[in-house]
């Protein structure tokens, strides 16, 4: 199956046409109004050392329904006791920076390159790229980055220095993404911490179905977030939701 390579244009080839592993196109680069309509169109860059730079649609993907998020007695527990200050696009590039550092068990090295962190960083500028961010005192110590188009997240990354940190950040963003009726949180490839929050596999053609219906619906939620939910009003959100995809 050919690999499609970018010119200057900002076009990408037919998703459908995308290797068995997900590759759908090499080079190109990151500037804001490319990544952009990689995104509208389900496409992602994953930089891969030693290679130009590689741009994937995989089929499956792996998606959370933020309605049926599942979140376990014990983070309840934690998200109860407040143990973090948790915050929204305070600290968008200290999160990259520290998503990048992080160890990753089977990972050798990032894909979070000096080039990714400046890409994405000029998205934040523009509204379109969010950071969730856990404090202890005055220290970062947990969180994680992402695109928001029309009623999707596309979740990139996230870390964390404090326990349940990470874990206790992506739930208070799900209570939000609720509050706000976003669709779906675009998790990309499995990973047994997203799975245990619910997230699931979904076709490719469904996948750009639902983006295609979410992104004609639903406006993009442009600009600096805030969070306006205290504790309990994020624990009963996630716990309705909860109750609710159950029944």
């Amino acid at each position: 199956m050919p690999i499609f390579e970018l010119s200057d244009d900002f076009v990408f080839p037919p998703r459908h046409l995308a290797s068995k592993d997900g590759i759908l196109a090499v080079g190109g680069d990151l500037n804001p109004e490319r990544l952009l309509l990689a995104y509208s169109q389900g496409i992602f860059p994953w930089p891969h050392e030693g290679y130009p730079l590689l741009w994937f649609c995989p089929n499956p993907r792996f998606v959370l329904e933020p309605n049926k998020a599942l979140i376990g007695k014990s983070l309840r527990k934690a998200i109860r006791q407040e143990p973090y200050r948790m915050a929204c696009d305070t600290a968008f590039t200290q999160v990259m920076e520290h998503c990048s550092s992080s160890y990753r068990p089977g990972q050798d090295g990032t894909w979070i390159t000096p080039g990714v962190i400046d890409g994405y960083t000029q998205l934040h500028k523009k509204g379109f790229a969010h950071s969730i961010e856990a404090f202890s005192g005055d220290q970062l110590v947990g969180g994680l980055y992402g695109i928001s188009l029309g009623g999707f997240f596309f979740g990139e990354s996230m870390f964390a220095l404090k326990p349940n940190a990470s874990k206790i950040a992506f739930a208070t963003l799900l209570a939000h993404l609720l509050h706000w009726d976003f669709d779906l949180v675009d998790c990309q490839s499995q990973t047994d911490h997203l799975a245990r929050f619910g997230a699931q596999h979904c076709s490719r053609a469904q996948f750009l179905k639902l983006l295609k219906q979410s992104l004609k619906t639903k406006p993009t939620r442009l600009g600096k977030w805030d969070f306006t939910l205290d504790t309990q009003e994020i624990l009963k959100i996630l716990c309705l939701a909860q109750h609710d995809s159950k029944s």
